[in-house]
């Protein structure tokens, strides 16, 4: 598809693929011993990295698409984004063409900071293995997050797309965020039935859901809707009944549906996605990652909004 007409999906290489071996090598013997193993090994087909299955499930849903709406653009379109150099590339190609994914826009920048790129290509999502890039592209207001592997393999679902969104700083601004950092919980709680009929303010991953809803409707539209190969989760650490309004009434002003909304009070969230089994989950904060990761969840974290000052400090 034309990029105007696609969901563009960035996703590096290390993202993709697991290249661990590759990368101590890279950084205990250099860039020259890196390219030079990358080429004695052309033919070995590289491991699955953390996007791996998530990138499979977007082409399953894409598969779907085509059969309801084969003169259609509006689709997943996924560009390997690294900043690798070209030497390497022969690898990467062999390792996409071995597992049959449909990759075909391919930007290797040689060491240089793919977010100029991402810009030029109209990019929705972009999702790496190094946080310091996805810092710099969410500055520039681009959807991304940093890709954390975990640590038990599990199953999941290869005929529906499953991604679960935390709420605060991710779907939505951290206003809210800031007020329990900086005030308390009861402050929080006041504030949120004060504002319930306020929308909040546009987190970095709204786009991307609404990316998802719009594909949703297609899908609707065909009387797919209990079939539907899409399935998206708001996975909040949210109270309902004293918090929960606001989040729900929030969606509903941007005519957005979630199809499964999560609020857990405070409790962890790794057991509640163990039993989704999302393809990815998007989080601000590195203690629900790390929580998730435990239990087997491949986690995406954000870098946005009052929680990363918390992180750093």
């Amino acid at each position: 598809p034309k990029p105007q007409n696609a969901i563009t999906v960035a996703v590096s290489s290390r993202a993709l693929f697991n290249l661990v071996e590759e990368r101590r090598i890279y950084e205990e013997h250099g860039l020259e011993k890196y390219v030079e193993y990358q080429l004695n090994n052309e033919n070995v087909i590289l491991k699955p990295g953390p996007a791996f299955y998530f990138v499979k499930a977007l082409e399953h849903v894409n598969a779907r698409l085509l059969e309801l709406y084969p003169d259609d653009e509006e689709r997943f379109d996924i560009v390997l984004m690294t900043n690798n150099h070209a030497q390497v590339g022969v690898r990467l190609i062999n390792s996409i063409n071995h597992y049959g994914l449909t990759i075909e826009r391919f930007c290797m920048t040689g060491g240089e900071s793919p977010v100029g790129y991402l810009t030029a290509y109209l990019t929705n999502l972009y999702l790496s293995a190094d946080s310091d890039k996805v810092q710099e592209a969410i500055e520039a207001g681009i959807a991304s997050a940093t890709m954390f592997t975990a640590n038990k393999e599990v199953a999941y679902s290869d005929t529906q797309l499953r991604v679960a969104f935390d709420g605060d700083a991710v779907i939505f601004s951290d206003e809210s965020e800031q007020i329990v950092k900086e005030q308390g919980l009861d402050r929080f709680f006041e504030h949120e039935q004060l504002n319930e009929n306020k929308p909040l303010a546009q987190g970095p991953l709204k786009g991307f859901l609404e990316d998802l809803g719009k594909l949703q409707k297609k899908f609707y539209a065909k009387n797919e809707r209990l079939n539907c190969p899409i399935r998206t989760y708001l996975v909040t650490a949210r109270s309902a009944a004293s918090s929960g309004a606001r989040v729900l009434k929030t969606l509903r002003s941007w005519g957005l549906e979630i199809d499964e909304a999560l609020f857990l009070a405070g409790a962890p969230k790794g057991p509640i996605l163990v039993k989704i089994r999302p393809h990815i989950f998007f989080d601000d904060q590195m203690f629900h990652i790390e929580g998730a990761q435990k239990l087997g969840t491949i986690a995406a974290h954000v870098p946005y909004g009052i929680a990363q000052k918390y992180h750093k400090s």
